[in-house]
């Protein structure tokens, strides 16, 4: 018997979404501008709060994404940071802690550095500046007016941008890490307005690199999850 189309869209889905990884090494081939245009265009679907769609998308490559990762390398050595929406590791719950302990071992495991070895993951840090060599990278900016609530949709068009560019068989990695140097990327982007929330780095996966082949489990459903329905 064959399965329904309602089957077959669920599995599609189970694929795309379960299938979906960080990817922290990159091949330097750049993705077609045509894939890249079908790739955003596809991502400005996400939903927003009464359809405002509140989010700047930048999307950098070639030259200008060279420049700009010397730039942001050169700021973290010389610790000029810029953060638009502040960051304390205190904001995280003691699980949260946990889950982010045990995925530092499986990364830098990896990599073949040790848990205690940290000028080695320093260095891991300012490499990652680069955007882990992916020939391209997206910043996703809020208006500057923005509190969590407009952050929240520009949320809704990461998860939406990332599915996006699974299905066109684009790899990606959001980093954090790139959102601690926003005046930098202003600066050399040209960007007179907006906070920035996150940057993606994309392209195709470098598959020999041992990073990409580490597994993120997730939590179970019942750890994160209340059904209300007695």
């Amino acid at each position: 018997m064959r399965p329904s189309g309602h089957d077959q869209l669920t599995g599609h889905a189970e694929d795309l979404i379960r299938g979906r990884r960080a990817v922290r090494a990159f091949r330097p081939d750049p993705v077609p501008h045509e894939t890249l245009r079908a790739v955003f265009s596809l991502a400005g679907a996400a939903p927003s709060n009464s359809n405002t769609q509140p989010w700047r998308v930048e999307v950098v490559s070639g030259a200008p994404r060279d420049r700009l990762a010397d730039a942001l390398q050169a700021a973290h050595a010389a610790h000029r940071t810029s953060v638009d929406f502040p960051y304390d590791d205190a904001l995280y719950l003691p699980v949260q802690r946990e889950r982010r302990s045990e995925f530092g071992g499986r990364l830098y495991g990896a990599l073949g550095i040790d848990r205690d070895d940290h000028a080695a993951r320093a260095a891991y840090d300012a490499e990652s500046l680069g955007f882990y060599g992916a020939p391209h990278v997206a910043f996703l900016f809020v208006s500057d007016h923005a509190d969590a609530r407009l952050a929240a949709d520009v949320g809704g068009y990461l998860q939406t941008l990332l599915l996006a560019m699974t299905a066109y068989g684009v790899d990606s990695c959001p980093q954090g890490l790139l959102s601690f140097y926003a005046d930098t990327v202003r600066r050399e982007l040209g960007v007179n307005e907006g906070k920035l929330l996150v940057g993606v780095s994309f392209g195709h996966a470098d598959e020999a690199a041992p990073v990409n082949r580490i597994s993120t489990p997730r939590a179970a459903l019942e750890t994160t999850t209340t059904f209300h329905d007695r």
